[in-house]
């Protein structure tokens, strides 16, 4: 497992912990959205260059 320290917007932290909240708030749930965030722009990425 690789570590990347990022800084981001309070108010989209907010909301990302608020939503990960609403959905149980079980440990992992932050790095499961991160990862499928990151996924899902990659896969945006690699289609732009398509």
């Amino acid at each position: 497992m690789a570590r990347i320290t990022v800084k981001i917007d309070d108010n989209l932290e907010k909301q990302v912990r608020i939503k990960i909240a609403h959905m149980g708030g079980k440990k992992g749930n932050l790095a499961k959205a991160v990862e499928e965030g990151l996924m899902l722009w990659l896969l945006d990425k690699a289609q732009e260059i398509t």
